[in-house]
């Protein structure tokens, strides 16, 4: 339901610890410090997610947008990012196979290695944002509009608020959903980092951030889409002998689509590039990969049910930022 304080909404993609770049986003949005907090006289902003891990002042986004959030200007929903932090730092129950939820791999500790090191010297703001992430809302849904931070699947929301009796994870659910093959697990993958494929053949590809993967993330609002190249949803290009190879029957299976008559939907995730624009009259992405000196998009939404390219707004990071951080 709208809230009536509002006249709209800026829904603001992956942070990633870009803080100067979010402060000249919210400023050139209107949004002004009052009392050390950003607000906006009749707007909220909305974070998909991912405000940790990968850039320079992560500590100081977190505690702009935590302060936004706890003073009513700012809503979140969690990021895979948050997430996999969650999990890293929470100690498993007995009976576990590793003493925290999530692995203590060289893979898993690269991916958090700056959150971890910024936070190394404040164990308060450890516990308080640990905490913080553990309440996070997974997504949130209005009247008019949805945000979930990579996918919008309504068996899996449905089966996450029939678990959880609302849109954050209860302590249980969290530790379920650190066990691979349990249907918390699956929910959690879904939401926070999209659907996927895996590589014909068993094949193996490189992304461009040095992980080797087996599988790829893929478009979840295609109609009938043909070639494996129609759904690739990455960065990454697939190589070149698979991207043309039709999907299977098996693989159509497991794509689903967001329709076009369904409530606009925002996410992240995705490090988009270009030009920020609709991928969808009804879906936006708002991750155009800040922190690889990209963009920091928001999108400013009013009562609109189609997503209008003109009221993209962002910040040029590599033109205004990074000279100067």
């Amino acid at each position: 339901m709208k809230d009536s304080r509002f006249s709209g909404y800026d829904i603001i993609g992956d942070v990633h610890g870009c803080a100067l770049s979010l402060r000249i986003l919210l400023n050139r949005m209107g949004y002004r410090q009052q009392q050390g907090v950003y607000q906006h006289p009749d707007r909220q902003a909305i974070f998909v997610g991912d405000i940790i891990d990968r850039g320079p002042h992560i500590r100081e986004a977190l505690h702009l947008v935590r302060d936004m959030v706890e003073a009513g200007h700012a809503q979140i929903v969690m990021g895979n990012h948050e997430y996999n932090y969650l999990c890293y730092t929470t100690p498993a129950p007995s009976g576990f196979a590793q003493p925290y939820l999530r692995k203590h791999t060289p893979r898993n500790h690269r991916i958090l290695e700056a959150t971890l090191e910024q936070l190394a010297n404040y164990p308060d703001d450890q516990r308080d944002f640990l905490n913080w992430f553990e309440q996070m809302p997974v997504f949130l849904e209005f009247d008019h509009f949805r945000v979930v931070h990579a996918c919008w699947h309504q068996t899996l929301i449905d089966r996450f608020l029939a678990m959880n009796g609302g849109n954050r994870m209860k302590r249980g659910f969290l530790f379920r959903s650190a066990v691979g093959d349990s249907q918390e697990h699956d929910i959690m993958d879904i939401l926070l980092r999209g659907t996927h494929l895996e590589l014909p053949n068993k094949e193996i590809m490189v992304s461009k951030d040095g992980f080797e993967r087996s599988f790829f993330r893929t478009k979840f609002w295609l109609r009938d889409p043909y070639y494996l190249n129609d759904v690739v949803f990455q960065p990454d290009p697939l190589p070149a002998h698979l991207a043309k190879l039709p999907l299977t029957r098996e693989q159509r299976s497991e794509l689903i689509c967001y329709r076009d008559d369904y409530k606009p939907l925002f996410i992240g995730h995705y490090w988009c590039q270009g030009e920020p624009e609709a991928l969808a009259p009804n879906l936006a992405c708002l991750d155009y990969s800040a922190v690889k000196y990209g963009k920091l998009v928001a999108y400013r939404l009013d009562e609109e049910t189609r997503i209008q390219n003109d009221k993209f707004v962002w910040v040029d990071v590599a033109r205004e930022v990074a000279l100067n951080d």
